[in-house]
């Protein structure tokens, strides 16, 4: 298929911009389409006669955007629309990524689609709007929540900790608030089998779908895992890891306590098998160290 990914130089886009392989990929970053601009929006999709596009465009600092709000709405809601607009004029579908954000984490399991959202901080409402904007203006749409997505490309919570690592003989990590690491490449994966599914039948059960990786953890217990698994490439400084909980690391915004996600419906409905996380590290380690 002929397949309009936006966001390419990203964390998302680069992984499936490495596993596209079969299909013909018009690959753009920023520079190359601003998706919060309309006009350019529907221009380009017009001019690439895309027959289907992927959206790895956003805004993903979540402290720094709540001293940028207008930058976060831009891109994880406004751009959203925009793609939404024009894929429906086009009569084309849209594959968007959105967060197990949209969820605040008082309850007390695992969240499946249909769990009413409560989004805290400006990143979160931007992509529970953005989610809201693809709904209102495209039947053919997959909204796909990912969560913790880590990745060889960009920055993200391995790199970070393997640094510290190196550089601190303590680390001090939160272990009160619970999630699912995912690793970028296995979430590509997931969107290039819809894809193949798409170009097989012309059609998706359209709507909101979970993926993530497997088995739910907290920050601090990702932390010993990749910090135990850099020590199989260098000697790290690092003595322990020590738990702390979210009132000892306050964070310009808040993070749900609890952001595990019900994967069942994609799984029924979609396909979408999820990997154990602890693989994907295995891959993003070897790939940072060789």
């Amino acid at each position: 298929m002929k397949i309009l990914l936006t966001g390419a130089q990203g964390q998302m886009g680069w992984a499936i911009a490495q596993r596209a392989g079969k299909h013909e990929l018009i690959a753009l970053d920023r520079t190359a389409l601003d998706i919060t601009q309309s006009g350019q929006v529907q221009r380009i999709l017009e001019a690439s006669a895309a027959e289907l596009v992927i959206n790895a465009a956003a805004y993903t600092a979540v402290d720094k955007a709540e001293q940028e709000p207008l930058a976060a709405f831009a891109a994880n809601r406004d751009g959203p629309a925009q793609l939404a607009r024009a894929c429906d004029r086009l009569g084309i579908p849209l594959l968007h990524l959105s967060s197990d954000y949209v969820f605040d984490g008082a309850q007390t399991g695992p969240y499946c689609e249909t769990d009413p959202p409560s989004p805290h901080g400006v990143y979160a409402q931007s992509k529970w709007q953005g989610e809201e904007a693809v709904r209102q203006r495209l039947s053919a749409h997959i909204i796909l929540r990912v969560s913790w997505v880590f990745g060889e490309h960009g920055r993200n919570f391995v790199k970070t900790i393997l640094r510290l690592a190196g550089e601190r003989e303590q680390l001090r990590v939160v272990a009160d608030q619970w999630g699912c690491p995912t690793y970028a490449g296995d979430i590509a994966d997931a969107l290039l089998l819809l894809v193949d599914r798409f170009a097989r039948d012309a059609a998706l059960p359209w709507g909101t779908y979970h993926y993530c990786g497997w088995p739910p953890t907290t920050w601090h217990g990702f932390a010993q895992a990749i910090v135990e698994g850099g020590r199989g490439y260098e000697p790290l400084r690092a003595r322990e890891v020590v738990a702390i909980s979210t009132v000892e690391y306050p964070t310009p915004a808040p993070r749900p306590a609890n952001s595990i996600l019900d994967c069942r419906r994609g799984i029924v409905e979609l396909g979408l098998q999820p990997c154990p996380w602890s693989a994907g590290l295995r891959t993003v380690l070897d790939a940072i160290y060789h």
